[in-house]
């Protein structure tokens, strides 16, 4: 009954429209796993557990990880100034440390609105550091506030390039995915990496679907450019379950409560938000971008993990996930 709820919750997503997949894991074990519609309309690709979405925001707890990894050998500490690593930064960021950047509490300028309008060509992480480097103000003063910063996971990304000495996609890859046993997720680099199995972005369009799968700030890979599957996703659960990657009490830090946010109920971590639903603890991140809509949503004193990801520009799957959730809680 409960899978036949699920597809119930789904039909929209099923048939030759652009699809979803979905994936429910309790205590590391997958309870369900099923796709929908397609991956790829000019093609008739169906979505599998194995197509690979452009998890946007999503990407958020993979770049706090890797900052985090990096705090525990000791390589810098959450607290370091982000001019240490990223020097040509303007005097008015000087305050702003890798905690701010984490919980999105820095005040730094959204590089989205510094691009110029007649840009056509896609920027990476580097060009919002040359952005910044032009704005020698803050929103607010660094601690004092909230504001969503993809800006802020941009710089991080570069950080963790400067630190380690690898590339961005290569840290991930290495230190997260592989051993992770995310064998097919990728922070994708045109022209140096490939997609495998890959789900393209939709818009809705006189009542039919139109590509949108990529735009100007779709290369910038921090703050939202990994492609993931629900199987991969499902072990990335699994590595969380088990504080395979960093240690538990990182973990426990990126958890907690660092700031409220504009949402009510809804505070910030590093790289999650955290909130309730029906009196269970969530640990969540949503991810929104041109063409993609996706959420994994943790509750972990039950141990139980939702994730849908989607291939469309429509509404956030963040109350739909919390819908399936309800079929599993408690039992």
């Amino acid at each position: 009954m409960k899978h036949e709820a699920i597809d119930q919750m789904m039909r929209d997503y099923d048939g030759q429209v652009p699809g979803a997949s979905v994936a429910v894991i309790s205590r590391g074990r997958t309870l369900f796993s099923k796709s929908y519609g397609l991956a790829n309309r000019e093609t008739a690709e169906p979505a599998t557990s194995k197509s690979n979405y452009r998890l946007a925001s999503v990407t958020k707890q993979f770049t706090a990880t890797a900052i985090m990894i990096l705090e525990e050998r000791g390589k810098l500490a959450y607290d370091d100034p982000v001019q240490r690593f990223l020097p040509t930064l303007p005097e008015a960021l000087s305050p702003v440390t890798l905690r701010h950047l984490l919980s999105h509490t820095s005040g730094i300028i959204d590089y989205e609105d510094l691009i110029p309008e007649s840009t056509v060509e896609q920027i990476h992480d580097v060009d919002v550091l040359r952005l910044l480097e032009l704005e020698n103000r803050l929103y607010f003063k660094p601690g004092s506030n909230y504001r969503y910063s993809n800006s802020g996971y941009a710089l991080l990304a570069l950080i963790v390039e400067k630190v380690s000495g690898s590339s961005f996609a290569t840290f991930l890859r290495q230190e997260i995915f592989e051993p992770a046993g995310m064998q097919r997720t990728v922070a994708f680099e045109e022209g140096s990496s490939s997609i495998d199995r890959r789900a393209f972005g939709y818009s809705r369009n006189d009542g039919g679907f139109q590509l949108t799968d990529q735009s100007v700030t779709s290369a910038v890979l921090g703050d939202g450019g990994i492609y993931s599957s629900v199987e991969d996703l499902a072990r990335w659960d699994r590595a969380l379950e088990k504080a395979t990657l960093v240690r538990a009490e990182s973990l426990r830090l990126s958890w907690t409560p660092a700031t409220d946010t504009d949402v009510s109920g809804v505070r910030y971590g590093f790289g999650w938000r955290i909130s309730s639903h029906r009196g269970h603890e969530t640990l969540w991140h949503s991810g929104e971008t041109r063409g993609f809509r996706n959420v994994i949503v943790r509750f972990p004193d039950d141990r139980l993990t939702v994730i849908v990801l989607t291939n469309r520009n429509e509404s956030p799957p963040h109350t739909l996930a919390l819908r399936i959730a309800d079929h599993f809680l408690g039992q």
